[in-house]
């Protein structure tokens, strides 16, 4: 994965997926944890992002997704376990196939990411500003009525 140390600084490439289906988002959160981000992981040496997203959903979900044009991408700089962090994110607009049991917007699901448990979970896109989700400005851009592509710095 890309993630490594420089300076006072952790630098980290993400890819991640935008899932949006019947007005709701798709979010994840290592159980226990009390926020919530889009599902994703860090990109891989020589790996395109594109394909990070296809592993990650297949590692943590099991499900073959289909991975469309890059909606967001994000700098991030926030502080994480007392260390500084770097990370810049490649957001895709991603979909499930039509016969998914993951489209279910009622139902928490459940996934892994090694020996951590994951839940996914469909929040309606006016609800998100109500929770933790980061970074934080995908609460006002995921309940846009249309997602267009941007380019964002995000601090804190």
């Amino acid at each position: 994965m890309i993630s490594f140390d420089i300076a006072n600084h952790r630098f980290q490439l993400r890819a991640a997926a935008v899932f949006v289906h019947n007005a709701h988002v798709l979010l994840h959160r290592i159980e226990g944890h009390d926020f919530w981000a889009l599902p994703g992981g860090r990109v891989e040496p020589g790996e395109e992002a594109r394909t990070t997203v296809l592993r990650e959903m297949k590692e943590e979900l099991n499900e073959s997704i289909e991975c469309d044009k890059l909606l967001y991408l994000v700098e991030s700089f926030f502080e994480d376990a007392g260390k500084q962090n770097h990370e810049i994110g490649l957001y895709f607009l991603t979909r499930f196939v039509s016969d998914s049991p993951m489209l279910d917007v009622k139902k928490m699901h459940r996934g892994v990411e090694g020996e951590k448990k994951l839940e996914f979970r469909w929040f309606p896109q006016h609800e998100l500003s109500d929770i933790a989700l980061y970074p934080s400005f995908l609460c006002q851009a995921l309940s846009a009525s249309e997602l267009r592509f941007q380019h964002v710095i995000q601090r804190g």
